[in-house]
């Protein structure tokens, strides 16, 4: 940016502040125009200024991303779905915390380094009173979504961004975090803007949707709407309710359907205040579990259509005829699962993850279309077990599914396996020719592995096989039509590659139809279920049920597994192995495992920001936040510690009787500032 262009923004932008006649900024929003003026006389920013952005340092952001991790893994699942639809378009997708601190990213690898320059990093404050006007900060400071395109920002550095910001609320209807989607010298007008705005908008009420579902588990959750084919969706209204029936929360629908002022006019009334419904109708609904029931707003007459679910935790502990895992005082009890003889499907590699089940849902989805599906996920992460339940979800299913790891065949080799020979087109062909994989997996499914160690050489003829549906093998002449669904799959970072020169770009467009991300295994949420799981299934055959030692299997719990899926099976059937009379022990499991510390419940430090001064950087500690004192905050803190206390603060009894995970469990203990050395002064105590 010249110095020409600084100096005209910096003068328009006092030139309107203080009114000066001639000012050349006189179409501004009135948003906009109370930002400047906040930004010039409560923050006392230059507009002209080129500064470097605020940066928490690495540990401090991710105690920050901890204590929002929850947050956190709804929003990147959501973000993930959004940025496919506005991938290729220049955009970045920023989630931050309330005070504009970017707690993640989605980002066009090839563009990184452009909003890297522009001060768009995870970790950086992008707060007003640290940025000036900007589609962040100031949805932060006006508490709605606003864009912020070009001209509009304070700073002089900053008007060759545009940015839409939108804020997304917890159970309360406090800001949380804020959603935002920028790009970087984009010279699309202030109109065009919309459509993304839209986008935004839509998936921090699906975050929001989502937030308030899980952070309301505890209890019974009315959901109404006055069309009945939109209940128990994510656009319906829902208020959680006491075992009373009391308001606890609201969500935003709630207010708008019901016409009242806020949430806070529906928290502390009975339901029976709103509907024509008391307590009867209410176990009418819980029994009739999902059916719709209508409702009477009493106090306008509208009709709505009603579900009621109960409570997801806190719950009663199942019978033992229910379950088949049983814990003690001191072993968790597990018994033996079917040996598994045919390939997962979709609805087994679910879990209990969100990002997996976001996976699973999208594919589903994608399993009859022609849309190419990119599998990114690390190493042993089961990328061809997903490729080939979506291939088996699929009309496909009973065509062949053809794996290529273009990772194991010899360079020398792959263009022959993937496209064949025809006879005698080079010493040592097979006399009849060979058909390769490609032809052979014509009708069903190509699933290319590791599709980033191909050569680029042979990624030209790839492409042309993709967009023509045609291929010729080695030696002939003669092209051969097919029908091909690829799936194709990475370790790599394949954006990465392409800017890297690595990858070609056209290809990498022609297989990101759509991207599942599988995570890593310490990223799952769900790893309790698929310890359990393991276990169930290596010790199929058994006729005795399999125990571990609660130690043991806090380890396997809390343990930060480097590897993948792999890795915990391995060491699941290797301590199976080793194990005496059944009963998994410490001693039977890596040592690695042994020396973790089990729990991990560490409470997070105060971040804090670097800023400049004249003697350099300078760390500015955060002003940490209070306790939450509203009512459903205090309710469920409350239960915690009760269950805790009342199983002699052994995280494994509490989350089962909760009904939870223990990472739930951990996560909520973190949030609610409740730590484990409490419990253990609490053991000592009664010693």
């Amino acid at each position: 940016m010249g110095d020409t262009a600084i100096v005209q923004h910096a003068h328009g932008v006092l030139g309107m502040v203080h009114g000066h006649p001639g000012s050349t900024k006189t179409n501004l929003e009135e948003a906009v125009r109370t930002s400047w003026q906040r930004c010039l006389n409560e923050y006392q920013l230059d507009p002209s200024r080129l500064h470097s952005p605020c940066i928490i340092d690495r540990s401090n952001l991710k105690d920050l991303q901890a204590r929002h991790d929850e947050l956190v893994e709804i929003a990147r699942a959501e973000m993930d779905t959004l940025y496919n639809q506005i991938s290729g378009s220049g955009y970045a997708l920023l989630l931050t915390d309330a005070k504009g601190i970017i707690l993640s990213e989605k980002i066009d690898p090839t563009l990184t380094k452009m909003f890297r320059s522009a001060g768009l990093i995870v970790g950086a404050e992008w707060s007003e009173r640290s940025e000036g006007t900007n589609g962040i900060g100031t949805c932060i400071a006006e508490g709605r979504s606003i864009t912020i395109h070009r001209n509009d920002h304070f700073r002089a550095r900053h008007i060759g961004l545009s940015c839409s910001g939108t804020p997304i609320r917890d159970v309360n209807g406090d800001l949380v975090a804020v959603l935002d989607a920028s790009s970087v010298g984009s010279h699309d007008t202030r109109a065009s803007q919309m459509h993304t705005m839209a986008l935004v908008n839509t998936s921090a009420r699906l975050i929001e949707k989502c937030l308030f579902l899980r952070r309301c588990q505890p209890y019974r959750i009315l959901r109404f709407h006055s069309r009945p084919e939109f209940v128990n969706l994510l656009h319906d209204a829902a208020v959680a309710l006491s075992e009373t029936g009391t308001i606890l929360a609201a969500d935003d629908m709630a207010v708008s359907l019901l016409s009242v002022p806020n949430r806070a006019s529906l928290i502390g009334h009975h339901v029976g205040e709103l509907f024509d419904i008391g307590e009867p109708e209410l176990q009418q609904m819980a029994t009739a579990r999902q059916a719709l029931l209508p409702v009477r707003d009493i106090r306008l007459g509208r009709r709505f259509f009603a579900t009621l679910a109960q409570p997801q935790f806190l719950s009663r502990l199942p019978s033992s005829s229910a379950s088949s895992t049983v814990i003690s005082a001191d072993r968790v009890h597990i018994t033996p699962g079917v040996e598994q003889k045919n390939a997962l499907t979709l609805s087994d590699l679910a879990g209990q993850d969100p990002q997996m089940l976001r996976n699973i849902r999208n594919a589903t989805r994608l399993a009859n279309s022609r849309v190419p599906i990119l599998i990114q996920g690390p190493t042993g992460s089961g990328k061809e077990v997903f490729a080939k339940a979506v291939h088996n979800a699929s009309a496909r299913a009973n065509k062949p599914f053809v794996a290529v790891n273009c990772a194991a065949i010899p360079e020398t080799l792959i263009e022959s396996e993937l496209f064949g020979y025809k006879a005698g087109a080079f010493t040592g062909a097979r006399k009849e020719g060979m058909r390769g994989r490609i032809q052979q997996a014509c009708g069903g499914t190509l699933f290319l592995d590791e599709i980033g160690d191909m050569p680029l050489s042979l990624q030209t003829r790839l492409l042309r096989v993709l967009e023509e549906q045609e291929v010729a093998p080695l030696g002939s002449e003669i092209s051969i039509k097919v029908e091909l669904f690829v799936i194709s799959a990475s370790h790599r970072a394949l954006g990465e590659m392409v800017a890297r020169g690595e990858f070609r770009e056209d290809l990498f467009y022609r297989l990101n139809g759509m991207v599942l991300e599988l995570p890593a295994l310490r990223e799952r949420g769900d790893i309790e279920q698929l310890i359990r799981r393991f276990i169930a299934l290596e010790a199929h055959g058994l006729a005795h049920s399999i125990e571990i030692e609660n130690d043991a299997f806090e380890r396997l719990l809390s343990y930060a597994w480097p590897g993948n899926i792999r890795e915990l099976r391995n060491v699941i059937r290797t301590a199976l192995a080793i194990s005496e009379n059944g009963v998994i022990r410490i001693s039977d499991l890596p040592r690695s495992l042994q020396n973790s510390i089990p729990g991990g419940a560490r409470q997070p430090a105060t971040p804090a920001l670097v800023a400049e001064s004249s003697g350099g950087a300078v760390a500015l500690p955060a002003p940490t936040a209070a306790p939450s004192s509203n009512a459903l905050e205090a309710a469920e803190r409350l239960a915690l510690l009760r269950a805790v206390e009342n199983n002699h603060w052994n995280m494994t009894l509490t989350a089962r009787d909760l009904g939870m995970s223990r990472n739930t469990l951990y996560r909520k203990l973190r949030r609610h500032n409740i730590s484990l050395d409490d419990g253990r002064r609490s053991s000592v105590s009664r010693m």
